[in-house]
């Protein structure tokens, strides 16, 4: 659609301050775990490729492009070779890329030196796969870095992409960056390089942690309450953040990007799927059951859960295995943070009294902290079921690894006889350890055993664990 270049030049001024002279004001002097990727991707690649950041609604992209962009400016590039852009903007939307890059030109002459251009919410920008490709094919003089957070399922775009852009994928905040974010002081815990360090501390070493450990909790229960998306994690009213976190993901995430990329007709029917996935965080997806309940067919109830979990709501967990034990098995489905079906059902702070709710969210929470922590090293995360009702929650696999995980939220000390399942799966996949993730501080060091050929399992509370995954997920990169 044709736009006034005068109308372009002057909405564009407004996301460029640094074209004034101005500086870029509220960003954050703490980074993202993402942010030293980003920051090596930019300044220095290993290889010429656009970068893409990945990550729901609100989950903190754009604050990531602005602090790159900081560090540009800080290094002397031309602020006339600075572009930055959301496609989320109507004017920007109806205009198309072309005539955007075109009204910056002619306001902000080129200077010498690279280009840098950051595309916000670039699934708005017509045939944007191609469009890139294009972009590194022919234009090396440029890097560009795109953000999605609804990307388009197409083929096509897919294998645009192979060989020209670098994926970095942006989770909900960590129980670790919640805390600088928050700046909250506390006690300080050891670093460790992993958390298999822990079977060899002594038990005076836990004691002292255990002790530190102590102030956190509190603040591990509001981070669940609050979860991890910046805006609400700042806000001290809770209802108050989930609401606002209710609407981004409904209103926004749900509605509007779901109609404007994929075509969806269906609107009610996709929400409903939603607030299904709420009600069954962490469970089987029954997906007859599913259908049934929606009253539509088995196929258009699965395209709803793709399409959710391309717009980074869910996370889906297929049975461990291979083959057909794979295929016959159901997904587990769980939601990408703590907080949102809390939010999307405004519970307030009360699913913290309740014991089977606050056990679910601490599970969705220690899946995204795995993920976020390993997924660079391409891990595979399933759950396993044994005979009977032996069951484990998360199985990563990473490299030649295999590291179940078992998640006992609850008052009641976590014992060998609670965990037949994962004890099983140690010993039938003869792993080399296991974990089993408990509330209690007290719950705390390797699990007692009669058999002293066992494999051995360590029982670690998730605010430790979750802690520990982020301040880990952070110092990879730094």
């Amino acid at each position: 659609m044709k736009i006034e270049t005068e109308e372009l030049t002057a909405v564009l001024g407004q996301f460029n301050p640094w074209w004034r002279g101005d500086r870029i004001f509220d960003l954050p002097a703490w980074h993202r775990a993402a942010f030293a990727e980003l920051k090596e991707w930019l300044i220095d690649p290993p290889t010429l490729r656009a970068i893409f950041l990945s990550g729901a609604r609100q989950v903190g992209k754009t604050t990531l492009l602005m602090q790159a962009i900081a560090v540009l400016i800080g290094k002397k590039v031309p602020a006339a070779n600075i572009l930055y852009v959301t496609f989320d903007h109507p004017i920007m939307k109806l205009a198309g890329i072309e005539a955007v890059l075109k009204a910056w030109r002619e306001r902000e002459p080129k200077q010498e030196g690279l280009e840098y251009i950051f595309l916000d919410e670039a699934q708005f920008i017509r045939d944007h796969g191609t469009w890139i490709k294009h972009q590194i094919d022919f234009f090396k003089h440029r890097r560009i870095v795109f953000t999605g957070s609804a990307m388009p399922i197409l083929q096509a775009d897919q294998e645009s992409g192979v060989g020209r852009w670098h994926s970095i994928k942006l989770t909900t905040l960590s129980f670790y960056e919640y805390i600088q974010l928050k700046q909250i002081r506390l006690p300080p815990l050891p670093a460790i390089k992993s958390i298999k360090e822990l079977f060899s501390f002594s038990s005076q070493e836990l004691l002292h942690i255990k002790e530190r450990a102590h102030a956190y909790v509190g603040h591990f229960h509001n981070y669940l309450a609050h979860g991890g998306f910046p805006q609400t994690a700042l806000m001290n009213n809770v209802v108050q953040a989930q609401r606002l976190l209710r609407e981004d993901i409904i209103d926004k995430a749900i509605k509007r990007d779901m109609t404007a990329l994929f075509g969806v007709r269906r609107v009610l029917d996709l929400e409903h799927t939603f607030l299904y996935l709420c009600l069954h965080d962490g469970g089987l997806l029954d997906m007859s059951a599913l259908a049934s309940n929606l009253q539509v067919s088995r196929a258009t109830a699965q395209n709803f859960i793709d399409l959710l979990e391309a717009t980074h709501l869910i996370y889906r967990l297929p049975r461990y295995g291979y083959g057909k034990e794979v295929l016959r098995g159901r997904y587990k489905i769980y939601l990408a943070d703590a907080a949102i079906a809390p939010a999307v059902m405004l519970k307030g702070h009360s699913f913290i009294e309740d014991p089977e709710a606050l056990g679910v969210a601490t599970e969705a929470s220690v899946l995204k902290h795995l993920f976020a922590r390993h997924y660079r090293q391409n891990v595979r995360f399933s759950y396993w079921q044994g005979k009977g009702d032996q069951e484990v929650d998360l199985v990563a696999e990473i490299s030649d690894q295999i590291i179940p995980f078992e998640v006992k939220y609850r008052t009641q000390s976590a014992d060998i006889r609670s965990l037949k399942g994962l004890v099983a799966f140690c010993s039938e996949k003869k792993t080399d350890r296991g974990y089993v993730v408990t509330k209690s501080l007290d719950d705390f060091g390797i699990l007692s055993q009669k058999d002293q050929n066992a494999v051995p399992i360590f029982r670690i509370p998730a605010t430790l664990l979750c802690y520990w995954m982020g301040e880990l997920e952070l110092n990879q990169h730094t």
